[in-house]
C-alpha cells in the first residue's frame, strides 16, 4: 500500500482529549447516571400505570373525584321500615312427599319444627306420602290469599320452592309437596 502524504489534521498534540472530528473519550460514570435516570423513569411509569388501573377498577377512591352534597336545610327522608308478616302459630301445616325417599315428609317436618314453625310439632299434622312419587318442583299451597306471608316464609325455610293459592288440599291451611328438588339441611 502507498503511503499517503501527510496533512495538516494527520498530527494532532496529544494533550488534546479530542478523537475523531469532534468527538472527546468518553468520561468515567456517565453510564450510571444515564441508567438512574433510565430506572427513575421505568418506575414512575409503572406507578402511574398501577394508579390508573385501580382508579378504574374502583379500588381507589379520589377524595377530589367525589361529590360532596351541600348542606341542605330540609331533611333527608328516612328509610322504610320493612314490615315482617305476623304469621299465626296455630296455623296447621301438611307436608307431603311427592318423591320416592323414605320418610322425607317427617324429616322435613322435623326440621320445620326445629325452625320454630308451629311452636308445638302437632301444629305440622299430616306428614305422609303424596298421591304421585315423581314430583320433581317443592311446592307449597295456600288455600286462603291470607296466608300468602306465611306461604312465603315456608319457602324461605325450606330454601327451596314456589308458592300457590290452591284448594286442591282442603285439609289444611298450607301444604308442602316435596318435589325431588328438595334436599334436607345438613346437620
Amino acid at each position: 500500500m502507498a503511503n499517503k502524504p501527510t496533512d495538516r489534521f494527520d498530527s494532532v498534540p496529544d494533550d488534546l482529549l479530542r478523537t475523531g472530528a469532534h468527538r472527546s473519550a468518553p468520561k468515567r460514570g456517565r453510564g450510571w447516571i444515564a441508567f438512574a435516570w433510565a430506572a427513575l423513569a421505568t418506575g414512575v411509569l409503572v406507578a402511574a400505570g398501577l394508579f390508573g388501573l385501580a382508579v378504574i377498577r374502583g379500588t381507589i377512591d379520589l377524595p377530589f373525584a367525589t361529590a360532596t352534597a351541600a348542606p341542605s336545610s330540609t331533611p333527608s327522608p328516612t328509610p322504610t321500615p320493612t314490615i315482617t308478616p305476623k304469621i299465626d302459630p296455630a296455623l296447621a301445616i301438611a307436608v307431603l312427599n311427592g318423591t320416592t325417599t323414605r320418610a322425607l315428609a317427617t324429616s322435613a317436618g322435623n326440621d320445620l319444627v326445629k325452625q320454630g314453625w308451629a311452636g308445638a310439632s302437632e301444629k305440622i299434622g299430616s306428614r305422609t306420602n303424596a298421591s304421585s312419587s315423581d314430583i320433581t318442583k317443592t311446592v307449597v299451597y295456600y288455600s286462603d290469599a291470607a296466608n300468602e306471608a306465611a306461604a312465603r316464609a315456608m319457602v324461605l325455610s325450606l330454601k327451596i320452592g314456589e308458592i300457590r293459592l290452591s284448594t286442591a288440599y282442603p285439609g289444611s291451611p298450607i301444604t308442602v309437596v316435596l318435589g325431588s328438588d328438595y334436599k334436607l339441611p345438613a346437620g
